[in-house]
C-alpha cells in the first residue's frame, strides 16, 4: 500500500525520491514525505495529499543526500500532516520511513512514553524513531546496531528506511512481511517498495528477505540479520521499462491498460504454445508430468479480481483438466484451519506478489507441507520467491488501482495450465488444438471489442446516473458478473452487486425495478435460453437491462446489447469481462472520479 523509495549517492536526493513517489502513487495513499540529510541535518517535509502538492511544497535550498521519501495509506492515526512520514526521534536526529503495522505500538509507546519521550503523532511508525535514539542513547555504536537493539523489540510487519543525521553517508533498512528491495547503480543505490519507482535508474536489484537488514552507501550494500550475520546476496535483473509504466498521451493509466490488453495477452502466451502436441509448454512450474499427474484436486487462492480470476481458472481446469477444482479468497482462507492435502496443487495468484492476505497463505500451505505454484505479474515478487514454480504473467506495470490487463493475462494463464494437465490427462489432440486457435485468436477478438469504447461509454454515462446497479451471469458468467460489480464499484463508486442469475428469485428480485439497471452476461452457450428467461423476468418488472452478449438482443430482453466476439466457450470469459471494463472506466470519467486512485483503495495490499 504505502511507497518507499531511498537514494544514496552523488546526486541531489529530493528530485529523484519525488519522481520515485510518483511511480508509486498507483499504490494508493494520502499523504506524503521526505527527509534528507543536508547540511545542518536532517531536512524535512511532509503534506497531507499528493506527491505533486509534495514537490510544490519544497523550498528552493531542499537537497541533499542521502534521502528518504514515502507515500503514506493510513492504518495509526488519521491522515495529515503530523501521522504523515517520515517519523522523527524527539532530537530531529533520525527520521523513519515505514509500511505495515508494529503489532506491540501501544506497548512499545507507553514504554517510551514512561521514560519521558514525548510523541508528535498517533503513528506506530514513530516508535521506531524513539527506539532507535534510545539504542543510540544507551550506547549503540553505529546506526546498524541502533536500528538491530530496536527491531528486536519490535513485534509486527514493517518494510523500513532509517537516516541518522551524524551518519549522514548511508541508510539502514530492514524488512520482515513488508516488500524492500536495494537498486543498485553506479556509486549510486536506491531504496524501494516496488522496482516500479527505481524504473529509468537500474535494473539491477536486491531483494531483501523477511528478518533481513541492509546498509547502503554510495559504494555498494551490505545485507545481514538482526544478530549481525552477513548474507550475501547477488543483484537480479528487472525487465519493465520506463515507457512500460509511462501514461503515454492517455487520459489515465486505467484507460492505457485496458487498451494494452490485446498485446499482454500476446505476451502471456509467447512461447507457450507447443503446435505439435496441442499443449502448452510450462517450464516455470517446476513439475515432472509423473507429479501433475498425481494431483487430483486443484485448489486457488486470491484476493479481489485475483480471486474472480481464480474461479474462472477453476472452472477452466474441470472444463479441460476434469480435475475437481476449486477457487477461495486467501484473506479468508488464511484464518481457518484447513485441511492441506497432499494430492491438492495449490495456486496463489497475485499481480504484485506481494498481497499479504495471499502470502500468509502460501506460508501456511507450506507449513502444512502443501504445493504452491504462483501466478503472479511482479518478476522476483515475494510470492513469487516463496512458491515452488508458477506462471509469470509478463502483462509489464499496471499503475491503475484497478485490475485489467492482469485480470485478462491470469485467466489466459489458468486456460494455459487447464491445458496442460488436460493434455496430460484426456484431453484430446482435437481438443487441445481448439482451444490453442481459440488462445491465439484473443488478441484480435479483444482488440474489435476495444473498437467499441465510445459506444460502451455512451451507456456508461447512463449508468453513471444510477444509485445502485446489480450485475448478474451463470456458471461462466458468473465470476465475471463478479469481476464487473467490482470494477464499477471501486472506480466509479456506483454501488454495485453481483448475483448468480438463477438466484434472482430467490431474493434480490425483489430489488428490481425501474431505477435499477442490471448488466447480464448472456453468452450464446447452452444456457442462452436460461439467460434469455432471467431477462424476461427482469424486463417483466420494468427492470433496464444491458446485455454483454455475442448477438443483438431484441428490445423485449434487453434495452442495450454490447455485442463481443464468440470464441471458444470456455475462453469466452475474457472476451466478456472487457466491456464491463469500459463500462466501469467511462462511468467513473463521467462521475469525475479519480479513476487511476480511487479512494480508500490501494493496488498492493501488504498490511491487514
Amino acid at each position: 500500500m504505502c511507497g518507499i523509495v531511498g537514494y544514496v549517492g552523488p546526486q541531489d536526493a529530493p528530485p529523484i525520491l519525488l519522481e520515485g513517489l510518483g511511480r508509486l502513487e498507483y499504490r494508493g495513499y494520502d499523504s506524503a514525505g521526505l527527509a534528507v540529510s543536508g547540511k545542518g541535518g536532517l531536512k524535512v517535509r511532509k503534506v497531507s495529499g499528493r506527491v505533486a502538492e509534495l514537490a510544490a511544497d519544497l523550498p528552493a535550498r531542499f537537497k541533499g543526500s542521502p534521502g528518504i521519501g514515502h507515500t503514506r495509506w493510513a492504518t495509526h492515526g488519521e491522515p495529515n500532516e503530523a501521522n504523515a512520514h517520515p517519523q522523527l526521534d524527539a532530537a530531529g536526529r533520525i527520521a523513519v520511513v515505514h509500511n505495515g503495522i508494529i503489532e506491540n505500538a501501544d506497548e512499545l509507546r507507553a514504554k517510551l512514553t514512561a521514560d519521558g519521550v514525548e510523541f508528535a503523532s498517533q503513528t506506530d511508525t514513530e516508535v521506531v524513531a524513539h527506539l532507535v535514539a534510545a539504542a543510540f542513547a544507551a550506547g549503540a555504536a553505529d546506526l546498524e546496531q541502533a536500528v538491530r537493539q530496536a527491531l528486536r523489540q519490535v513485534v509486527g510487519a514493517y518494510g523500513l528506511a532509517i537516516l541518522d543525521a551524524e551518519h549522514p553517508d548511508r541508510i539502514v533498512v530492514a524488512r520482515n512481511g513488508s516488500p524492500v528491495l536495494l537498486g543498485v547503480g553506479e556509486k549510486e543505490m536506491f531504496v524501494a517498495s516496488d522496482v516500479a519507482a527505481l524504473i529509468g535508474y537500474t535494473r539491477q536489484v536486491v531483494y531483501l528477505d523477511d528478518g533481513e537488514l541492509a546498509t547502503i552507501t554510495a559504494n555498494g550494500y551490505r545485507t545481514y540479520t538482526l544478530d549481525d550475520r552477513s548474507i550475501a546476496k547477488s543483484p537480479s535483473t528487472i525487465d519493465w521499462d520506463v515507457v512500460g509504466a509511462e501514461i503515454g498521451d492517455h487520459a489515465h493509466y486505467l484507460i492505457k491498460e485496458i487498451q494494452e490488453q490485446p498485446r499482454t495477452i500476446e505476451r502471456a502466451l509467447k512461447g507457450r504454445i507447443d503446435e505439435r502436441f496441442e499443449t502448452a509448454h510450462l517450464g516455470g512450474l517446476n513439475m515432472t508430468v509423473r507429479e501433475a499427474r498425481e494431483y487430483r484436486r486443484v485448489k486457488i487462492l486470491g484476493c479481489g479480481s485475483a480471486c474472480y480470476a481464480g474461479e474462472l481458472g477453476a472452472q477452466l481446469i474441470e472444463d479441460l483438466a476434469r480435475v475437481p477444482a476449486t477457487a477461495e479468497a486467501a484473506s479468508e482462507f488464511r484464518y481457518r484451519n484447513p485441511v492441506v492435502e497432499p494430492d491438492t496443487l495449490y495456486v496463489a495468484v497475485s499481480q504484485s506478489g506481494e498481497t499479504i492476505d495471499t502470502l500468509a497463505a502460501v506460508q501456511e500451505l507450506q507449513r502444512k507441507g502443501g504445493r504452491v505454484i504462483g501466478i503472479v505479474n511482479v518478476v522476483g515478487s515475494t510470492i513469487a520467491r516463496q512458491v515452488e514454480g508458477g506462471i509469470y504473467l509478463h502483462a509489464g506495470p499496471e499503475m491503475s488501482v484497478a485490475a485489467t490487463k492482469s485480470f485478462t493475462s491470469t485467466v489466459t494463464a489458468f486456460a494455459l495450465l487447464a491445458l496442460h494437465l488436460g493434455r496430460i490427462r484426456d484431453l484430446s489432440p482435437d481438443q487441445g488444438r481448439r482451444i490453442i486457435a481459440g488462445l491465439n485468436a484473443l488478441p484480435g477478438h479483444v482488440a474489435r471489442i476495444l473498437e467499441q469504447s465510445d459506444a460502451i461509454a455512451e451507456v456508461a454515462r447512463e449508468i453513471a446516473k444510477s444509485s445502485s446497479v446489480l450485475f448478474v451471469g451463470r456458471r461462466r458468467g458468473w465470476p465475471v458478473a463478479r469481476e464487473g460489480a467490482q470494477k464499477l464499484k471501486e472506480i466509479s463508486y456506483v454501488h454495485a452487486e453481483a448475483y448468480p442469475s438463477a438466484e434472482l428469485k430467490h431474493g434480490p428480485l425483489a430489488l428490481v425495478n425501474p431505477d435499477l439497471p442490471t448488466v447480464a452476461i448472456v453468452p450464446d452457450d447452452d444456457l442462452l435460453d436460461k439467460n434469455t428467461s432471467t431477462l424476461s423476468e427482469i424486463k417483466a418488472r420494468k427492470g433496464p437491462v444491458i446485455a454483454i452478449a455475442h448477438r443483438e438482443l431484441p428490445a423485449d430482453l434487453a434495452d442495450r446489447t454490447l455485442v463481443v466476439p464468440k470464441g471458444e466457450p470456455e475462453l469466452d470469459p475474457i472476451l466478456l469481462s472487457v466491456p464491463l471494463q469500459l463500462l466501469a472506466y467511462h462511468a467513473a470519467v463521467a462521475l469525475d472520479r479519480d479513476v487511476d486512485k480511487p479512494r480508500n483503495l490501494a493496488k498492493s495490499v501488504t498490511v491487514e
